[in-house]
């Protein structure tokens, strides 16, 4: 396993949310690429992997673009594994086969179809952080295809500065 140098210049195994600059000299990292578009001037950041809280962060993504906006969704921990992982299409709801059977007797969007939806837009873009790639087990390589980019938390925060309509779910 490589060893990266933390912020704190303690050398050890894993990432920090500066692992960035460690992830650029590592062939399977992900570089950003200027997509041509403006800034976004929405963000969803999504920390939690539960389904319905990715399902309400990727609605409201949707819901940005279908107003014509420029969105950024934030994969963070749980729910970048989710997306990864390719958990993606069953709702689970634990405990909660109620809503569960609503859900699916409503006709209502799975992540995917969230998801497929979004990327067709060209208004948004998916980053994974670095630092809870790291923190989970998963590479660059494990977001290859799936993600726009890979960022930690300096350059995410460089990127969203200025951005008012902040959505932590």
């Amino acid at each position: 396993m490589r060893r990266a140098v933390w912020a704190s210049g303690i050398r050890g195994l894993g990432g920090s949310t500066s692992q960035v600059f460690h992830a650029q000299d590592d062939p399977g990292y992900l570089p950003h690429v200027s997509d041509g578009l403006s800034p976004p001037n929405l963000a969803v950041f999504l920390h939690s992997g539960a389904y319905d809280r990715v399902h309400q962060g990727l609605s409201i993504a949707a819901a940005g673009v279908a107003l014509g906006r420029r969105v950024d969704v934030y994969f963070f921990w749980w729910a970048l594994e989710r997306f990864l992982t390719d958990r993606l299409d069953d709702p689970d709801f634990p405990d909660r086969d109620d809503v569960v059977s609503r859900f699916e007797a409503r006709g209502l969007p799975s992540l995917r179809a969230l998801l497929d939806h979004l990327r067709r837009s060209g208004l948004v873009s998916l980053v994974g952080c670095t630092g809870s790639l790291a923190a989970i087990g998963l590479t660059p390589a494990d977001a290859e295809g799936k993600l726009d980019t890979l960022l930690g938390w300096t350059a995410i925060l460089a990127r969203t500065a200025g951005v008012t309509d902040r959505f932590y779910l």
